[in-house]
């Protein structure tokens, strides 16, 4: 086994490597979800020339990737951390103390980008204290308005983005079944899937 593989494979080593995978899998979702949305709005609703169009879509995509990579990156340091400083055990709490940290400094910045993020996790941290149904999800039809939305004050929304990060993280790991299925597949993904490799290639290049 060569030098790099006995690395990988030390459990001495894993929590660290899970921390570089997280952020992997944190870019590279957030490229898949943010560039074809990003694609799309700029070809229904976007100005401009196509150059115009086009940097709008790196810069989004790239903010995306970069703040979810970022937050799994600090999300699992914290939590990396606080098993540390007691003495090697977990807590409930921790979850929700490391993605309010990471919530906080990651998506405490309102953006169009980090708001969006952030409404999308609210609304499943909301939809997880309704009483469960045996009935599949269904779709509601909206109406237009003629109301001009006005953004948070950026004071508030730091602190909503924290605590929508913290709960979301908390229940992914305590109360999972409660959260929305798509969800639920994106956060395995992002959090446990960065738990596990083979060898350098599943580590970097590809998930499994």
């Amino acid at each position: 086994m060569s030098a790099i593989g006995e690395i990988l494979s030390n459990p001495a080593y894993h929590d660290y490597l899970a921390i570089l995978k997280g952020a992997r899998n944190g870019f590279v979702y957030g490229v898949k979800v943010r560039f074809p949305h990003a694609l799309i709005m700029a070809i229904l609703f976007g100005r401009g020339d196509w150059i115009s169009r086009l940097k709008v879509i790196f810069r989004a995509t790239k903010q995306h990737a970069m703040n979810l990579a970022k937050f799994v990156s600090i999300y699992k340091a914290f939590l990396l951390l606080q098993k540390k400083v007691n003495g090697g055990k977990t807590r409930s709490a921790d979850n929700f103390i490391a993605g309010l940290i990471g919530g906080y400094i990651v998506f405490g910045n309102r953006n169009a980008v980090n708001e969006q993020i952030v409404l999308y996790v609210c609304s499943r941290v909301v939809a997880s204290f309704i009483p469960r149904a045996n009935s599949p999800y269904t779709l509601s039809s909206t109406s237009d308005s003629g109301v001009k939305p006005i953004p948070p004050d950026s004071r508030y929304f730091s602190l909503f983005a924290a605590a929508c990060w913290g709960a979301v993280m908390w229940l992914f790991e305590h109360r999972g079944e409660t959260i929305q299925p798509g969800m639920f597949n994106s956060m395995t993904y992002l959090y446990r899937d960065s738990e596990r490799w083979k060898d350098l290639r599943t580590l970097i290049w590809h998930n499994k």
